[in-house]
């Protein structure tokens, strides 16, 4: 059911105040004004600014405008005088609704009672929700949808109109472009999309399926006002993360699964997935590439904002955030080792009163219920931290584990960082450095190649194989001091997760000298 449909049956049905909530008033107005012309009903719209005027009135127009009814209280008696049918759309009067405009909020109450004995009805359209007590069984909240993408394909037809006139402009939109275009503004009001499609045509002259990024732009702007979730505007790429096959073709099959090609073939929205593993692997760096494989914007989900000091706040928290990113869908949303965040949820409450497992279960209940094609990755590196309803098959569409990269991926990996800093793989022996790196994370063969470029920069020599090799046999890695850990996580993961680098069943064992001492 459409929400104009269901907007009539409720006028129809005679319900006397229905709150929409939406800062989009004039998307409102247009679809209130249909409904009224079926019913054959006068539709007044009121602002504080502004009073009770028929609905269309130009804010520059004094005709038929009473400055008393400029007062809530006026204009709610007013409502009573009407005697015809009628629709009434109150804008932003939520904070005539607080605990304090007790005068206010019984007018309303008493209106509400007199409009179910007649063809009249109040629509309150605001931003935010204030329902005081004493009106809470008298409106019906609805939640007005955003723009569909058949909205925004409208929107941009009407522009790509406009723009036919304007020599001056390029436009450059094939199908594919201009589905990306379309699908990149999914998640904002429809004035916002007109904005940022304007600030592309200004920026460039010009408008393609190459300017999504401006639109990821826009949607920054909305995640920044909130003040929950961190936008990340990251250029990593595949291209820069060596190994990690498996989990790199995995991605590769699901990169377009957030078209309407995916809707029709009966494909549902990728939900996200769990990267465990050893520290220092590229967990957090295949996070970052994701958004750009996607071309989806990336939202860093930090926990320690979302708790708050009052008993209640930390869930709200949780749940603004999941809202915001559901706005801004389809998106990625990246919860940074998830096991730390979550690591009180399975206690008995004890050191927080319970707000960690509170907070989790919000979490959960959203990733198995939701509906907004909002793809989660969580990275995490104890698994004895990790809750087992977290695991469940539903919540995630995969685990993959992460292991320290085999002497092909350390061969990939050190040509990723010698290229990323100007220097051709070609000239270094790099199966040499990939055996002295065993053992070695990607990110302590990074630091390994910093530390020969300090060396190689002091000496005042350019970077030879042997600065390299030499930082790399000076280098103690984690696996060595870790050994312990390492192994029962790999133990766990085994049949459980499935490994980011071989296919399930394929193994590659490096061999090892034993000696008998």
């Amino acid at each position: 059911m459409s929400f104009a449909t269901e907007l009539e049956i409720l006028i129809r049905a005679r319900y006397s105040i229905l709150y929409l909530q939406t800062a989009e008033e004039l998307r409102v107005l247009p679809i209130v004004m249909e409904i009224a012309q079926r019913r054959g009903k006068k539709v007044y719209e009121w602002a504080h600014s502004t009073g009770l005027v028929p609905a269309g009135t130009s804010i520059q127009s004094q005709k038929n405008r009473s400055a008393t009814t400029k007062d809530p209280v006026a204009a709610l008696d007013q409502v009573l005088d009407q005697i015809e049918p009628a629709i009434f759309v109150f804008k932003d009067f939520h904070p005539f609704l607080s605990r304090s405009n007790y005068a206010v909020i019984r007018k309303l109450k008493d209106v509400a009672l007199h409009l179910k004995n007649s063809f009249k009805t109040i629509i309150l359209v605001s931003p935010v929700v204030e329902i005081p007590a004493e009106l809470d069984k008298e409106i019906t909240l609805l939640s007005f949808p955003l723009p569909t993408k058949e909205d925004l394909s409208g929107l941009l037809d009407r522009i790509l109109a406009d723009l036919r006139e304007l020599k001056q402009v390029q436009i450059d939109l094939d199908e594919a472009g201009r589905e990306r275009l379309v699908q990149a503004a999914l998640g904002l009001t429809l004035g916002e999309a007109e904005n940022v499609f304007a600030k592309i045509i200004v920026k460039d002259s010009r408008l393609s399926g190459e300017d999504v990024n401006e639109v990821f732009a826009e949607k920054q702007q909305i995640i920044r006002k909130s003040g929950l979730l961190e936008y990340y505007a990251t250029q990593e790429s595949f291209a820069q993360v060596g190994g990690l096959s498996v989990l790199k073709d995995w991605l590769n099959k699901r990169s377009a699964a957030f078209t309407a090609e995916a809707r029709a073939f009966g494909l549902p929205a990728p939900k996200g997935v769990l990267l465990l593993g050893v520290q220092g692997c590229g967990k957090s760096l295949c996070a970052k590439s994701i958004s750009a494989l996607w071309q989806l914007p990336l939202l860093r989900f930090d926990m320690g904002r979302m708790f708050g000091s009052l008993v209640g706040s930390s869930e709200e928290n949780v749940r603004r955030a999941i809202a915001v990113a559901e706005s801004v869908a389809p998106a990625i949303l990246w919860v940074d080792e998830i096991d730390k965040a979550f690591a009180g949820s399975g206690g008995g409450g004890a050191s927080d009163g319970g707000t960690t497992a509170r907070v989790f279960g919000t979490f959960l209940t959203w990733l198995s219920e939701k509906t907004a094609p909002v793809f989660v990755v969580a990275t995490a590196n104890d698994i004895s931290h990790l809750p087992p309803e977290l695991l469940r098959k539903g919540r995630l569409d995969e685990i993959f584990f992460v292991d320290l990269p085999a002497e092909p991926e350390r061969r990939e990996i050190l040509g990723v960082h010698l290229r990323k800093r100007g220097r051709s793989p070609e000239q270094f022996d790099l199966p040499v450095l990939a055996a002295a790196a065993h053992d070695f994370s990607g990110a302590e063969i990074e630091e390994a190649i910093n530390s020969a470029l300090y060396e190689a920069f002091y000496a005042q020599s350019e970077l030879q194989q042997s600065h390299v090799l030499n930082a790399l046999q000076q280098t103690v890695p984690l696996a060595r001091t870790m050994d312990e850990q390492i192994s029962r996580l790999r133990t766990w993961a085994d049949g459980r997760a499935r490994n980011a680098s071989t296919e399930r069943g394929v193994r590659i064992a490096e061999q090892r000298r034993k000696v008998e001492l």
